[in-house]
């Protein structure tokens, strides 16, 4: 009775663990697609309640949240996840001219009114995160709290360590990128990604027509800025979220972001994960998520 008392244990545990998460087949179950301005994006759509916008980033699509959907839903919150211009089954334009983030945040706005969503609650990571800074400051009225993950707000002073760890953005700029990128089985992107969870998928995914040449257009487009732009204020509740495995982004740069802000700020930190948190400690971050986060009770 004892051996099959531990037996039962153990499988409900692996179910447990597996129950939190959402495979791609499920996900795309709850995945619809949706057109603005001429181009059709796919959105996951899932849940009812207080809507949360998630926010990937490179090289990620929305598959990236799966170890939050669940957690987040059964809490009674409506996930809507796109997968944004340029990455997964988005549109993949060509001309680094066609991304920007106020391009992004175009898409992402006529997301929520076609879905007819006036306000959300938001949480973002990488190019995502920077681009959620760009929508809480731009659309303020659309934005109730904000989730900041890995990035922090835009005007830090970059730091010798910060440098260092953004010099990839400058390789990636480099016209001819991709061939290098993807040399001897994608030997240097594999390096780079650092024994990453998504490896395969995401080499499986980059490998498609014109698929690296649109994720890499973000950093592209990013090296063009507008003459005169006034900096933008964010005024809403905002959690920054930092990874202490984060070969990407330093500390200092998120958890000053209280000082380029005019809404609240709160800062946290999770050990023992990098870059991708969602994927290294999904139980931390979900409990840190749905902490900050407002729901219908």
């Amino acid at each position: 009775m004892r051996r099959v008392g531990m037996a039962a244990v153990v499988l409900l545990g692996i179910w447990m663990m597996a129950d939190r998460a959402l495979s791609g087949q499920d996900l795309n179950r709850f995945t619809r697609t949706i057109t603005v301005n001429g181009q059709s994006f796919p959105v996951l759509d899932y849940g009812e309640g207080t809507p949360v916008l998630l926010l990937h980033g490179f090289p990620d699509d929305h598959l990236l949240w799966r170890n939050q959907v669940k957690e987040l839903t059964t809490a009674g919150l409506r996930v809507i996840a796109p997968d944004l211009r340029g990455f997964g089954d988005a549109p993949r334009p060509a001309d680094p001219a066609e991304y920007g983030l106020d391009i992004a945040a175009r898409d992402v706005i006529g997301i929520l009114d076609a879905l007819r969503i006036e306000q959300v609650q938001m949480v973002a990571h990488d190019w995502g995160a920077a681009l959620g800074w760009r929508i809480a400051g731009l659309y303020p009225n659309r934005v109730s709290r904000y989730a900041a993950l890995s990035v922090g707000a835009p005007g830090a002073a970059p730091t010798a360590e910060q440098k260092e760890k953004s010099a990839y953005m400058l390789f990636f700029r480099k016209p001819g990128a991709e061939e290098e990128i993807q040399r001897d089985d994608w030997k240097w992107f594999r390096t780079w990604l650092r024994n990453a969870p998504d490896t395969a998928r995401y080499i499986d995914r980059l490998s498609r027509p014109g698929a690296l040449t649109a994720g890499l257009n973000w950093y592209r487009a990013s090296n063009v800025r507008p003459a005169g732009a006034a900096p933008l204020v964010v005024s809403c509740p905002v959690l920054g979220i930092w990874s202490d495995g984060d070969a990407y982004l330093t500390e200092e740069q998120l958890q000053s972001s209280g000082e380029r802000i005019k809404g609240s700020f709160q800062y946290e930190k999770i050990t023992g994960a990098s870059h991708w948190m969602m994927l290294d400690k999904p139980n931390e971050l979900n409990r840190l998520l749905l902490a900050f986060l407002e729901r219908e009770i």
